[in-house]
């Protein structure tokens, strides 16, 4: 734990940056846990990352957290970069280490799956195949934890083929990149179906996807959290279907942060999740 005479310090580093939910999540923990700190909204244009990743230690972070543009670009900068987040190609959580160097992470998966596993708890990857929908970042690590979870079979599909295909060629087995025009007929006896494309967020178009060859015992999952009922969440809902929101993610991918910078880690609690919730409709 980190000395009390201390003022804890770690923040979000995104362009733009101030719709992130970290900042609530994270000071309703500081606040939780009686501790002197705060983690703040740190809007970083992409030619000033590295700049600002430097100044981290000497003004006396712990560490941030990374969101778009900037989880790839971090890779060339950061010091060391640990084996899932060089796997996934992406890093969302950087830690400053004792000696001030810089050391990548990436939570995005775990969290996925401690959100799947929260809400689902019989959940297992080996069930039947499961349909991904994208092949950015988001989609690298869901593919990623899925994979390592003992998914014996990983359909994704993406608008540009040649995404899906390279992210397919990339991981091998379980993999199989679908063509865009036969997403429709791709969920036919999935176990599982995943949207990891900004689709369906306040602002975006609805997700472009028929749900009619989907199996009713199928579960569907959205990693978007504004709005928490996605279209695609509302309508496999009506349905019949099983389904998990993207927030528990965002909670989620935020404990093991707490563990590498303030050596504690906290817990997703229904309280939590209900502050957090309340500034969706704030």
């Amino acid at each position: 734990m980190s000395s009390p005479d201390r003022f804890l310090l770690a923040g979000v580093m995104g362009w733009p940056v101030m719709h992130s939910r970290s900042p609530a999540l994270h000071n309703y923990w500081l606040t939780h846990y009686g501790l002197a700190g705060t983690y703040v909204p740190l809007a970083i244009a992409p030619n000033d990352l590295e700049a600002a990743l430097r100044a981290l230690a000497p003004l006396g972070f712990s560490g941030c957290n990374l969101t778009i543009p900037h989880k790839e670009r971090a890779l060339a900068i950061v010091d060391t970069v640990d084996p899932v987040a060089r796997r996934i190609g992406a890093i969302s959580c950087v830690n400053v280490r004792p000696d001030r160097s810089l050391a990548g992470t990436n939570n995005d998966g775990y969290a996925f799956v401690q959100n799947i596993l929260q809400q689902q708890p019989g959940w297992r990857a080996d069930a039947g195949p499961i349909a991904v929908i994208g092949a950015g970042g988001g989609a690298r690590a869901v593919v990623y934890s899925l994979a390592e979870r003992g998914a014996r079979e990983i359909r994704v599909m993406n608008r540009t083929f040649a995404r899906a295909e390279a992210l397919a060629r990339e991981y091998g087995p379980p993999v199989t990149a679908i063509a865009w025009e036969e997403r429709h007929q791709a969920l036919d006896g999935a176990a599982m179906l995943i949207n990891t494309t900004s689709q369906g967020m306040v602002g975006q178009p609805p997700l472009d996807l028929a749900l009619e060859e989907l199996p009713m015992s199928a579960l569907v999952c959205d990693i978007v959290y504004v709005p928490l009922d996605t279209p695609l969440v509302a309508a496999a809902r009506r349905r019949g279907n099983r389904t998990v929101d993207g927030l528990g993610m965002l909670l989620h991918q935020a404990r093991p942060a707490w563990l590498a910078w303030f050596g504690l880690e906290p817990e997703v609690t229904p309280e939590l999740r209900a502050v957090i919730e309340a500034t969706l409709h704030a």
